[in-house]
């Protein structure tokens, strides 16, 4: 006999061990539907990550809860979670069984169906089903039902319960440790990739100079006088040698190189006929 289940309801298990099949139907716009089971000891939460089993993680270590994967049946497409109750560890008092889609909410998904199979027999009638109605729509994954021990024996209770932040969070509710590195990683990027370019900035004027305590400033077009420190700057298009500080400032435009070496490459321009004698 098929029990038809509503939310919060409960059967027992007769079966050493069942499959809990997600079924929902295929459509433009709906997601995919991944099945996973998490198993919680005593305290109600799993005992190490290795206790959830995913698409990441197919089969429990112990061997005994494992994905079957997916197919296209008659009624649309399913996702299976198959388990061996009687060989189940001791330790582990309930099996959720989760359904999550991957960022889409489950208001996209139709007809979603939680069916539980007696899975020493082929080609048997369901034990029960539930229909898997969100409460909001905007859940992104959903406890369908959980497995859970009871005076010896196993159960199967309705749950329909709903998280909008995912997988990932509902396995966090249950002491997964998710590593949210990549995701920060990403989140980053995409931070960096989304962000408005930062405006140009012109060159920075030089800096003012002091009003007091240093020599002034020679005007527009003559070179300063050479500082104690260093030696003098070449007057514009004409280098010369390095000399001894000077004095006085430069003649109108050329500047008189004193001190200048044997073998000095400096040439004063020619005379213009302004100096020529009459």
């Amino acid at each position: 006999m098929t029990h038809a289940m509503l939310k919060g309801s409960n059967v027992p298990i007769e079966a050493t061990a069942v499959r809990a099949v997600l079924r929902w139907a295929p459509g433009q716009g709906a997601p995919e539907v991944d099945a996973s089971a998490l198993l919680l000891g005593p305290d109600g939460r799993v005992r190490s990550d290795e206790d959830f089993v995913f698409y990441n993680q197919p089969r429990h270590p112990s061997g005994k809860v494992w994905r079957l994967g997916k197919k296209r049946v008659a009624d649309g497409l399913t996702d299976t979670i198959q388990t061996d109750l009687a060989g189940v560890e001791s330790a582990v008092g309930q099996i959720l069984l989760v359904a999550s889609a991957d960022d889409v909410t489950f208001d996209h998904v139709r007809s979603l169906r939680i069916l539980l199979y007696d899975a020493t027999v082929s080609d048997a009638e369901p034990l029960a089903y539930f229909d898997i109605k969100p409460e909001t729509g905007e859940e992104t994954a959903l406890i369908c039902g959980e497995l859970y021990r009871r005076g010896g024996g196993w159960k199967f209770r309705a749950l329909g319960e709903g998280y909008t932040n995912g997988l990932q969070g509902l396995a966090t509710d249950f002491g997964i440790s998710v590593d949210e590195s990549e995701a920060a990683a990403a989140a980053a990027n995409q931070t960096s990739t989304t962000q408005a370019p930062a405006p140009e900035v012109s060159a920075p004027l030089p800096p003012e100079q002091p009003t007091t305590g240093v020599p002034s400033q020679p005007a527009y077009g003559y070179p300063p006088a050479a500082p104690t420190q260093q030696p003098p700057q070449p007057a514009y298009g004409y280098p010369h040698t390095q000399q001894a500080p000077a004095t006085a400032g430069a003649a109108y435009g050329y500047p008189q190189p004193t001190g200048a070496g044997p073998g000095s490459d400096v040439r004063l321009p020619p005379q213009g006929p302004q100096f020529i004698g009459r």
